[in-house]
Protein backbone atom coordinates (compact mmCIF):
# COMPACT_ATOMS: atom_id res chain seq x y z
CA UNK A 1 0.00 0.00 0.00
CA UNK A 2 2.74 2.31 0.80
CA UNK A 3 4.86 1.52 -2.69
CA UNK A 4 1.28 2.34 -4.94
CA UNK A 5 0.88 5.51 -2.71
CA UNK A 6 4.67 6.34 -3.22
CA UNK A 7 4.34 5.62 -7.26
CA UNK A 8 1.27 7.83 -7.28
CA UNK A 9 3.07 10.90 -5.31
CA UNK A 10 6.23 9.99 -7.66
CA UNK A 11 4.12 10.26 -10.89
CA UNK A 12 2.50 13.52 -9.79
CA UNK A 13 5.24 15.52 -8.73
CA UNK A 14 6.74 14.90 -12.22
CA UNK A 15 3.56 15.89 -13.83
CA UNK A 16 3.49 18.81 -12.03
CA UNK A 17 7.00 19.48 -13.05
CA UNK A 18 6.65 18.51 -16.58
CA UNK A 19 3.96 20.91 -16.85
CA UNK A 20 6.42 23.80 -16.04
CA UNK A 21 8.37 23.44 -19.14
CA UNK A 22 7.35 24.93 -22.37
CA UNK A 23 6.16 22.55 -25.02
CA UNK A 24 7.55 23.02 -28.25
CA UNK A 25 4.70 24.58 -30.74
CA UNK A 26 2.83 21.82 -33.51
CA UNK A 27 3.57 22.83 -36.98
CA UNK A 28 0.77 23.17 -38.64
CA UNK A 29 -0.69 20.68 -40.86
CA UNK A 30 0.41 20.75 -44.80
CA UNK A 31 3.45 23.51 -44.43
CA UNK A 32 5.79 21.11 -44.45
CA UNK A 33 7.86 20.59 -47.45
CA UNK A 34 8.21 17.58 -49.53
CA UNK A 35 11.06 16.03 -50.50
CA UNK A 36 11.31 15.93 -54.41
CA UNK A 37 10.60 11.92 -54.53
CA UNK A 38 7.54 12.17 -52.00
CA UNK A 39 6.18 14.99 -54.06
CA UNK A 40 6.21 13.17 -57.01
CA UNK A 41 4.59 10.25 -55.93
CA UNK A 42 2.03 12.24 -54.44
CA UNK A 43 1.16 13.75 -57.64
CA UNK A 44 1.09 10.36 -59.42
CA UNK A 45 -2.01 9.28 -56.84
CA UNK A 46 1.08 6.63 -55.70
CA UNK A 47 0.18 6.33 -52.27
CA UNK A 48 1.67 3.09 -51.46
CA UNK A 49 5.22 3.36 -52.55
CA UNK A 50 8.16 5.26 -50.06
CA UNK A 51 10.46 7.47 -52.14
CA UNK A 52 12.91 4.56 -50.62
CA UNK A 53 10.53 2.04 -52.24
CA UNK A 54 11.14 3.63 -55.85
CA UNK A 55 14.81 4.29 -55.31
CA UNK A 56 14.71 0.34 -54.63
CA UNK A 57 13.12 -0.29 -57.47
CA UNK A 58 14.81 1.70 -59.70
CA UNK A 59 18.22 -0.24 -58.25
CA UNK A 60 16.63 -3.61 -58.74
CA UNK A 61 15.33 -2.98 -62.30
CA UNK A 62 19.16 -1.56 -63.36
CA UNK A 63 20.84 -4.41 -62.06
CA UNK A 64 18.06 -6.86 -63.82
CA UNK A 65 18.88 -5.22 -66.83
CA UNK A 66 22.77 -5.31 -66.45
CA UNK A 67 22.32 -9.20 -66.18
CA UNK A 68 20.48 -9.49 -68.63
CA UNK A 69 22.67 -7.26 -70.89
CA UNK A 70 25.85 -9.35 -69.99
CA UNK A 71 24.09 -12.37 -70.41
CA UNK A 72 22.71 -11.56 -74.30
CA UNK A 73 25.45 -9.44 -75.31
CA UNK A 74 29.14 -10.85 -73.27
CA UNK A 75 29.74 -7.10 -73.17
CA UNK A 76 29.93 -5.05 -69.74
CA UNK A 77 30.48 -1.55 -71.07
CA UNK A 78 26.88 -1.95 -73.57
CA UNK A 79 25.02 -3.83 -70.42
CA UNK A 80 25.93 -0.55 -68.30
CA UNK A 81 24.14 1.91 -70.48
CA UNK A 82 21.13 -0.26 -71.15
CA UNK A 83 21.50 -0.67 -67.18
CA UNK A 84 21.29 2.78 -66.52
CA UNK A 85 18.27 3.54 -68.93
CA UNK A 86 16.92 0.34 -67.42
CA UNK A 87 17.07 2.52 -63.75
CA UNK A 88 15.40 5.42 -65.04
CA UNK A 89 12.12 3.61 -66.15
CA UNK A 90 10.49 3.02 -63.13
CA UNK A 91 10.93 7.18 -62.06
CA UNK A 92 10.03 8.24 -66.00
CA UNK A 93 6.56 5.85 -65.20
CA UNK A 94 5.94 7.62 -61.99
CA UNK A 95 6.12 10.72 -63.99
CA UNK A 96 4.23 9.61 -66.67
CA UNK A 97 1.80 9.09 -64.34
CA UNK A 98 1.68 12.30 -62.38
CA UNK A 99 1.75 14.22 -65.51
CA UNK A 100 -1.28 11.86 -67.14
CA UNK A 101 -2.95 12.44 -63.45
CA UNK A 102 -1.88 16.19 -63.35
CA UNK A 103 -3.49 16.67 -66.57
CA UNK A 104 -6.75 15.01 -65.84
CA UNK A 105 -7.42 16.80 -62.94
CA UNK A 106 -6.96 20.00 -64.18
CA UNK A 107 -10.25 18.90 -66.60
CA UNK A 108 -12.22 18.23 -63.08
CA UNK A 109 -11.48 21.22 -61.14
CA UNK A 110 -13.96 23.25 -62.60
CA UNK A 111 -16.65 20.68 -62.30
CA UNK A 112 -15.40 20.62 -58.63
CA UNK A 113 -15.73 24.33 -57.70
CA UNK A 114 -19.21 23.99 -59.44
CA UNK A 115 -19.99 21.69 -56.99
CA UNK A 116 -18.89 23.92 -53.97
CA UNK A 117 -20.96 26.68 -55.62
CA UNK A 118 -24.24 24.97 -55.87
CA UNK A 119 -24.00 23.52 -52.45
CA UNK A 120 -23.12 26.71 -50.49
CA UNK A 121 -26.05 28.31 -52.39
CA UNK A 122 -27.83 26.10 -51.32
CA UNK A 123 -27.08 26.36 -47.57
CA UNK A 124 -24.93 23.96 -46.50
CA UNK A 125 -21.49 25.30 -44.73
CA UNK A 126 -17.91 25.22 -46.37
CA UNK A 127 -17.26 21.84 -44.47
CA UNK A 128 -20.20 20.31 -45.12
CA UNK A 129 -19.61 21.55 -48.83
CA UNK A 130 -16.54 19.66 -49.07
CA UNK A 131 -17.56 16.38 -47.78
CA UNK A 132 -20.23 15.79 -49.88
CA UNK A 133 -17.74 15.69 -52.83
CA UNK A 134 -16.87 12.57 -51.62
CA UNK A 135 -20.36 11.57 -52.29
CA UNK A 136 -21.67 13.63 -55.50
CA UNK A 137 -17.80 15.28 -56.70
CA UNK A 138 -15.65 13.39 -59.86
CA UNK A 139 -14.62 10.13 -59.00
CA UNK A 140 -11.62 10.39 -58.92
CA UNK A 141 -11.48 12.88 -56.71
CA UNK A 142 -14.05 10.60 -54.19
CA UNK A 143 -11.67 9.16 -51.76
CA UNK A 144 -9.62 12.57 -51.13
CA UNK A 145 -12.72 14.19 -49.84
CA UNK A 146 -14.19 10.77 -47.98
CA UNK A 147 -10.92 10.75 -46.34
CA UNK A 148 -11.29 14.77 -45.42
CA UNK A 149 -14.27 14.33 -44.07
CA UNK A 150 -13.39 11.16 -41.89
CA UNK A 151 -10.03 13.89 -40.45
CA UNK A 152 -13.02 16.50 -40.10
CA UNK A 153 -15.30 14.40 -38.09
CA UNK A 154 -12.40 13.02 -36.18
CA UNK A 155 -10.72 16.40 -35.11
CA UNK A 156 -13.13 19.37 -35.72
CA UNK A 157 -10.51 21.10 -36.96
CA UNK A 158 -11.28 22.51 -40.35
CA UNK A 159 -7.82 24.12 -40.83
CA UNK A 160 -5.75 21.27 -40.38
CA UNK A 161 -8.61 18.53 -42.37
CA UNK A 162 -7.95 21.43 -45.04
CA UNK A 163 -3.69 21.15 -45.14
CA UNK A 164 -4.44 17.52 -44.96
CA UNK A 165 -6.52 17.77 -47.92
CA UNK A 166 -4.18 19.55 -50.15
CA UNK A 167 -0.78 17.57 -49.35
CA UNK A 168 -3.15 14.45 -50.17
CA UNK A 169 -4.10 15.70 -53.91
CA UNK A 170 -0.62 17.43 -54.44
CA UNK A 171 -2.03 19.32 -57.31
CA UNK A 172 -1.44 22.85 -57.99
CA UNK A 173 -5.28 23.77 -58.87
CA UNK A 174 -6.24 22.22 -55.80
CA UNK A 175 -3.59 24.69 -53.53
CA UNK A 176 -5.38 27.30 -55.16
CA UNK A 177 -8.75 26.32 -54.52
CA UNK A 178 -7.84 25.53 -50.51
CA UNK A 179 -5.79 28.53 -49.79
CA UNK A 180 -9.01 30.46 -51.30
CA UNK A 181 -11.53 28.58 -49.10
CA UNK A 182 -9.03 28.83 -46.33
CA UNK A 183 -8.94 32.24 -46.68
CA UNK A 184 -12.68 32.89 -47.26
CA UNK A 185 -13.10 30.89 -43.59
CA UNK A 186 -10.84 32.68 -41.60
CA UNK A 187 -11.87 36.58 -42.76
CA UNK A 188 -15.43 35.68 -43.52
CA UNK A 189 -17.43 37.34 -46.51
CA UNK A 190 -21.06 36.86 -48.81
CA UNK A 191 -18.68 36.84 -52.01
CA UNK A 192 -18.01 33.22 -51.73
CA UNK A 193 -20.20 32.15 -54.79
CA UNK A 194 -18.85 34.80 -56.91
CA UNK A 195 -15.66 33.62 -56.08
CA UNK A 196 -16.27 30.41 -56.99
CA UNK A 197 -17.93 31.19 -60.17
CA UNK A 198 -15.31 33.40 -61.36
CA UNK A 199 -13.00 30.86 -60.37
CA UNK A 200 -14.50 28.61 -62.26
CA UNK A 201 -14.45 30.35 -65.44
CA UNK A 202 -11.20 31.08 -65.31
CA UNK A 203 -9.99 27.14 -64.91
CA UNK A 204 -11.78 26.37 -67.72
CA UNK A 205 -10.16 28.70 -69.98
CA UNK A 206 -6.58 27.86 -68.52
CA UNK A 207 -7.55 23.88 -69.13
CA UNK A 208 -8.67 24.91 -72.71
CA UNK A 209 -5.53 26.69 -73.62
CA UNK A 210 -2.53 24.58 -71.96
CA UNK A 211 -4.52 21.73 -73.17
CA UNK A 212 -4.11 23.07 -77.13
CA UNK A 213 -0.25 23.95 -76.41
CA UNK A 214 0.33 20.44 -75.09
CA UNK A 215 -0.82 19.09 -78.32
CA UNK A 216 0.93 21.14 -80.32
CA UNK A 217 4.21 20.63 -78.12
CA UNK A 218 3.51 16.92 -78.03
CA UNK A 219 5.67 16.59 -81.47
CA UNK A 220 8.97 18.25 -80.03
CA UNK A 221 8.62 15.72 -77.13
CA UNK A 222 8.38 12.87 -79.78
CA UNK A 223 11.20 14.14 -81.28
CA UNK A 224 13.32 14.46 -78.70
CA UNK A 225 12.94 10.95 -77.36
CA UNK A 226 12.86 9.31 -81.25
CA UNK A 227 16.06 11.00 -81.20
CA UNK A 228 17.88 9.59 -78.02
CA UNK A 229 16.54 6.05 -78.79
CA UNK A 230 17.89 5.84 -82.56
CA UNK A 231 21.39 5.61 -82.23
CA UNK A 232 20.83 3.08 -79.30
CA UNK A 233 18.52 1.42 -80.89
CA UNK A 234 21.50 0.93 -83.61
CA UNK A 235 23.90 -0.09 -81.15
CA UNK A 236 21.58 -2.78 -79.49
CA UNK A 237 21.56 -4.41 -83.36
CA UNK A 238 25.23 -4.30 -83.44
CA UNK A 239 25.59 -5.91 -79.98
CA UNK A 240 24.56 -9.15 -82.23
CA UNK A 241 27.34 -9.18 -84.24
CA UNK A 242 30.99 -10.92 -81.88
CA UNK A 243 33.13 -8.30 -83.50
CA UNK A 244 31.38 -4.79 -82.21
CA UNK A 245 31.24 -6.67 -78.85
CA UNK A 246 35.50 -7.21 -79.32
CA UNK A 247 35.43 -3.47 -80.15
CA UNK A 248 33.48 -1.80 -77.52
CA UNK A 249 34.98 -3.97 -74.70
CA UNK A 250 38.28 -2.10 -75.15
CA UNK A 251 38.88 1.24 -73.29
CA UNK A 252 38.44 3.11 -76.33
CA UNK A 253 34.80 1.60 -76.86
CA UNK A 254 34.13 2.53 -73.38
CA UNK A 255 34.84 6.20 -74.05
CA UNK A 256 33.02 6.17 -77.02
CA UNK A 257 30.15 4.42 -75.09
CA UNK A 258 30.57 6.96 -72.47
CA UNK A 259 30.59 10.12 -74.72
CA UNK A 260 27.22 8.86 -76.61
CA UNK A 261 25.77 8.61 -73.33
CA UNK A 262 26.34 11.92 -72.02
CA UNK A 263 25.61 13.82 -75.45
CA UNK A 264 22.29 11.87 -75.71
CA UNK A 265 21.21 13.07 -72.35
CA UNK A 266 22.48 16.48 -72.79
CA UNK A 267 20.75 16.42 -75.88
CA UNK A 268 17.22 15.19 -74.49
CA UNK A 269 17.38 17.89 -71.26
CA UNK A 270 18.02 20.60 -73.90
CA UNK A 271 15.28 19.73 -76.57
CA UNK A 272 12.97 19.55 -73.46
CA UNK A 273 14.32 22.19 -71.61
CA UNK A 274 13.22 24.19 -75.49
CA UNK A 275 10.23 22.65 -75.79
CA UNK A 276 9.35 22.92 -72.31
CA UNK A 277 5.71 24.68 -71.44
CA UNK A 278 6.02 26.56 -67.93
CA UNK A 279 5.05 24.30 -64.92
CA UNK A 280 2.27 25.25 -62.55
CA UNK A 281 3.60 26.08 -59.26
CA UNK A 282 2.36 25.37 -55.84
CA UNK A 283 1.65 27.79 -53.34
CA UNK A 284 1.88 28.11 -50.10
CA UNK A 285 3.50 24.42 -49.33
Amino acid sequence: MSAALGVTLGMGLLLIWWSFWERPERRRAGRTRRAPLEDLLARAGVERVSPRGLLASCAAVGLLVMLVGVVLTGSPPIALCFALFGALLPVSIVRWRAAKRTASLRELWPEVVDHLRSAIRAGLSLPEALIQLGEKGPLELRPAFRTFGADYRAGGRFDDALSRLKERLADPVADRIVEALRLTRDVGGSDLGRLLGTLSEFLRDAARTRSELEARQSWTINAARLAVAAPWFVLLLLSTRPEAIRAYNTAGGVVVLLGGLLISVLCYRVMLRVGALPEDQRVMR
